[in-house]
């Protein structure tokens, strides 16, 4: 394939690794399209390192302490406007850092997967258009991530697409492609999943439970349900250490810290229990497994966690006794468990990564054909 000698900027935030990982999915799908200046860019660590740094650690704090007073700033700002002073304010950080860079850089398009909806106020600046898509990294909609300059928004699911309708986004202007996940999760389903020797929950025990409750969770679904339990407990040594002391000997439970295949996890697994994170919740969704959230914290996590649930595909639990009963029951009710199936197969959006990517190039195209007044009019949809 030719090399295309367009640039984009693809923003993101380390607020969570989810907005990076769809960042880094589209930017291998623009590269399989030859287009291999795609720049990544944490603009609020570029523009606002220590403000960025206190930000992050109030954000992570906030699963731990306080979680109720997140949940509410997130749902009081849900419905912002974009020309209201506090949206104005909010996406005002990162602008004389992103001008400087589209100064000197001159990207051709500007991708967000996280809202620093900088990009607006520097084409005011500069006065000059600049293309715009947004790529929704969650099954809730904030209205942070709406601005009427905005070219195109790719989203999770069919609900948002009609959601965003609602509110006036022309319907030419949002396609419901799923959120991009990283491709080795492409080709994972139910259907393709390998044979085990018996069922295996796969369990990303940093969902906020500690040692004791996640060994005692072990203990029952191993003792109820004869399963193995696979722990994945990513950097926390301190965790993992504690955990091993717990189930040393012990063949039908595996401890592991960070994992580099979570795909090859995946694939091997009956179901998951996680945190309900976009990016998480996704991977799951293509690898077709049920879906079980411990006490998802209020805010976009709590948020994803009610969406899916009220589709059948995830279960949300309140306690280790609800959490061992709603994994039970899907392994002794054959019925219960096929529905779950149905529903997260429901969900499935294949190839949301490449997807997108060739979106926004036939997008561009479009655009870069009709004069400058007539793009809105003419940027037709390309994905149903």
């Amino acid at each position: 394939m030719m090399n295309d000698p367009r640039k984009f900027f693809i923003l993101y935030a380390r607020f969570g690794e989810g907005h990076w990982q769809a960042a880094s999915a589209l930017q291998q799908s623009f590269a399989k399209l030859g287009i291999a200046e795609i720049k990544l860019v944490d603009l609020l660590e570029e523009s606002h390192p220590v403000l960025n740094g206190v930000s992050r650690f109030v954000y992570h704090k906030s699963y731990s302490v306080l979680p109720q007073a997140y949940g509410w700033v997130y749902q009081r700002t849900k419905t912002m406007k974009p020309d209201s002073l506090f949206a104005s304010w909010l996406h005002s950080f990162g602008v004389p850092a992103l001008l400087k860079m589209v100064e000197a850089e001159r990207p051709d398009a500007i991708i967000h997967t996280f809202p620093t909806l900088a990009c607006p106020q520097v084409m005011h600046k500069m006065r000059r258009k600049i293309p715009m898509f947004n790529v929704i990294t969650d099954f809730d909609l904030h209205l942070r991530w709406v601005h009427p300059e905005i070219d195109k928004y790719y989203v999770a699911t069919d609900d948002m697409h009609r959601q965003l309708c609602e509110l006036g986004v022309e319907q030419r202007r949002v396609a419901a492609t799923g959120i991009p996940i990283r491709p080795e999760f492409q080709s994972l389903s139910a259907e393709t999943r390998p044979p085990v020797g018996k069922p295996t929950v796969l369990f990303m025990a940093s969902v906020g439970m500690s040692p004791v409750s996640v060994a005692g969770l072990c203990r029952s679904l191993t003792a109820r349900c004869g399963v193995r339990v696979v722990l994945i407990c990513g950097r926390n040594q301190a965790l993992r250490q504690a955990l091993e002391v717990q189930f040393e000997g012990n063949p039908h439970v595996t401890v592991l810290g960070y994992v580099e295949r979570m795909q090859d996890w995946m694939a091997a697994a009956s179901c998951i229990v996680t945190k309900p994170g976009g990016l998480t919740l996704s991977e799951a969704i293509a690898a077709g497994l049920p879906i079980f959230l411990y006490r998802p914290v209020p805010g976009q996590e709590y948020n994803n966690a009610r969406y899916l649930e009220n589709k059948g595909a995830a279960v949300i639990c309140r306690s280790i006794g609800q959490l061992t009963n709603a994994i039970a029951e899907r392994f002794e009710n054959s019925r219960l468990r096929e529905q779950m199936l149905q529903a997260v197969r429901s969900l499935r959006k294949p190839n949301a990564s490449d997807t997108i990517a060739l979106d926004i190039v036939q997008q561009l195209n479009i655009m870069e054909d009709v004069p400058v007044m007539k793009r809105r009019t003419a940027c037709e949809q390309v994905i149903p």
